[in-house]
């Protein structure tokens, strides 16, 4: 057996998959002719097929959730080293949160995404190039249409559960939401249930970030330079949110300044500005400014009750109740993207509607990354409301 092999003992391959049925309508009015979806699943679909977890992902995360993947041919040249080993390694195999000897998890690429789903740098069947600026703004309650024709495609009626960190948590509220029957308990994790204004502002200073670099060409870029700066910057506003200040002093503290980093006149000062910039222009060697766009306005326009199509959060959670759904809630106490206040209004409206409701405050100096980081504070909660 090969060193290689025994670093990443868990091998996994990414499948692609063409949904069945009509052309794909989404929530704004256009139509993807076809939609595949590349996802990865781990542990075994038992006989009745009852023991499902559907994972969402992140912002910029993947569906390369556990184990060790090197190779994305899809991804293009975006499926960087630091991708191969899966983003939730530490929460998925036997004996964890996501116990792959009890149950079967699945995990898909968004739609829009550029590991393997259909989006902009997708090619469009009716045109023969790449979507760039014609790929369709997409929404929340598209992400959810998608994974439902996924687990169709498995013969899957009811999830055990549905779980997602950050953005993650927006699908996995709207796919409880938008089809009560189809799951039994709700993971969101981080998240929200409307975009606040502070989260919108920041969202649009990344938008214009994209928009303003010299190559963005309207999202045409695919056949020359790409707006790496742009995308750069995007990454750097918003990582500030997902890592908590004192861990970005802490690491930028540990990093070697590189004093010949200059941009046009202004030269790169200390550590922390170092830091910041290197964090920006390792992403953009991994994502597609395309996607990035299409994901965060997603996200910025998101309202649960809009994208289940009710007018008030009393409407909304009473499918949850109606359904007898079982929801574990957590929220970050260090949390600077997604702030508590935010995981207490679900709550709230849960328990006015008589759900089933546990909300769990994660102590943590790791800010909103801590649910990629420490798995010891998760794990209890998580096993004990699947055991049940």
């Amino acid at each position: 057996m090969s060193n290689e092999a025994n670093i990443h003992p868990l091998p996994v391959k990414t499948e692609i998959v063409k949904l069945e049925g009509d052309p794909f309508l989404l929530k704004c009015g256009e139509v993807l002719p076809e939609v595949q979806v590349a996802y990865e699943t781990w542990g075994t679909l038992n006989e009745d097929k009852s023991n499902a977890i559907l994972l969402s992902h992140a912002l910029s995360g993947s569906h390369h959730a556990q184990g060790y993947n090197p190779e994305l041919p899809e991804a293009g040249g975006l499926w960087k080293e630091e991708l191969h080993q899966g983003w939730w390694d530490a929460f998925i195999g036997p004996g964890k949160a996501l116990d792959t000897d009890r149950f079967f998890i699945i995990s898909a690429n968004y739609l829009g995404g550029c590991y393997g789903s259909t989006g902009p740098k997708s090619i469009n069947p009716e045109t023969g190039a790449a979507y760039g600026a014609t790929f369709p703004k997409l929404s929340v309650a598209d992400q959810v249409e998608m994974q439902v024709r996924l687990i169709d495609a498995f013969g899957i009626d009811v999830l055990r559960a549905a779980i997602g960190p950050s953005v993650g948590g927006l699908v996995t509220l709207t796919f409880a939401t938008l089809h009560p029957d189809r799951v039994r308990t709700v993971i969101p994790i981080a998240s929200g249930m409307k975009t606040t204004v502070l989260n919108r502002l920041i969202l649009f200073e990344q938008i214009l970030a994209i928009e303003n670099d010299p190559y963005f060409n309207g999202g045409d870029y695919y056949d020359g330079p790409h707006p790496d700066y742009g995308l750069a910057l995007a990454r750097m506003i918003s990582h500030k949110t997902f890592v908590h200040l004192d861990a970005i002093e802490q690491r930028a503290r540990q990093e070697v300044r590189q004093d010949n980093e200059t941009l046009a006149w202004y030269q790169v000062q200390d550590t922390f500005q170092s830091y910041m910039l290197h964090q920006g222009k390792k992403f953009v060697k991994r994502f597609d400014a395309n996607t990035y766009l299409r994901i965060i306005d997603m996200w910025s326009r998101y309202d649960a009750c809009v994208e289940a199509g009710v007018d008030n959060v009393g409407d909304l959670f009473a499918r949850c109740a109606e359904h007898n759904h079982q929801f574990l809630v957590f929220s970050i106490d260090s949390d600077f993207c997604f702030y508590p206040e935010e995981q207490a209004k679900i709550v709230a409206g849960l328990e006015a509607s008589g759900v089933d409701t546990m909300h769990i405050t994660v102590h943590s100096d790791k800010g909103h990354d801590s649910f990629l980081l420490e798995p010891a504070l998760y794990t209890p909660h998580i096993a004990y409301v699947l055991s049940s």
